[in-house]
């Protein structure tokens, strides 16, 4: 590489940076190889370099609300065994995964016994929508209320209440698993209110018993 190509590609590696372009200095060399091996036009290099930056900005955004989203190990719907029980809504499921009730600020609860797998479809539409790139929270309900409890004792519930209004989807796992006492259901009670026709909450809990 002569001393102007080399100056060329410090300059460019300046610019990209400052633009925070990071996928298109890490690629444009390859690509440039490549389009002059295949004679490739200028419009199909710049086409290539910006789909690359593309992704890549679409690949850490998902990270991102996955890792905000607090969600566990990941399950996926195609791995959920809809012939146990024979009785699962299997369409409705489904319609759920197109995550539409969200801009519509609908809400929906899942209930069953143990072992039907409540907690394995809340898991997977987690993750379905943080790829529709939709802000996600998931947690467990009781988990929530202690949080929410310890931050009311340290005069810090207003900010950490934002950690579960904020979110477009707010995802309660096992409410009713465990007694809430009364404090609990009114920090509960708070976040539902707070959520009211601005967030959609999906909660799994168990048969009431008659």
């Amino acid at each position: 590489m002569s001393n102007r190509h080399q100056r060329l590609h410090e300059l460019l590696l300046q610019d990209l940076a400052e633009l925070k372009l990071n996928q298109i200095a890490e690629t444009y060399r390859e690509v440039l190889d490549e389009a002059a091996r295949k004679n490739t036009s200028m419009l199909e290099v710049l086409a290539a370099l910006v789909a690359s930056e593309v992704t890549a900005r679409r690949q850490r955004a998902l990270e991102r609300r996955i890792r905000q989203a607090k969600l566990p190990p990941r399950k996926t719907l195609e791995g959920y065994d809809f012939t146990f029980p024979k009785r699962i809504p299997k369409q409705k499921i489904l319609r759920l995964f197109d995550c539409e009730f969200v801009s519509q600020h609908q809400c929906a609860v899942l209930i069953g016994k143990t072992g039907t797998g409540k907690s394995h479809l809340l898991n997977a539409l987690g993750y379905t929508a943080c790829e529709k790139r939709i802000s996600v929270r998931w947690t467990r309900a009781i988990d929530m209320i202690n949080v929410l409890t310890t931050a009311q004792i340290n005069g810090t519930l207003e900010k950490k209440l934002k950690e579960y209004t904020r979110p477009e989807l707010l995802l309660l796992d096992e409410l009713g698993y465990l007694p809430i006492d009364k404090r609990g259901a009114d920090l509960m009670f708070q976040v539902v209110a707070a959520r009211y026709e601005c967030g959609s909450i999906v909660i799994t809990t168990n048969p009431t018993p008659l």
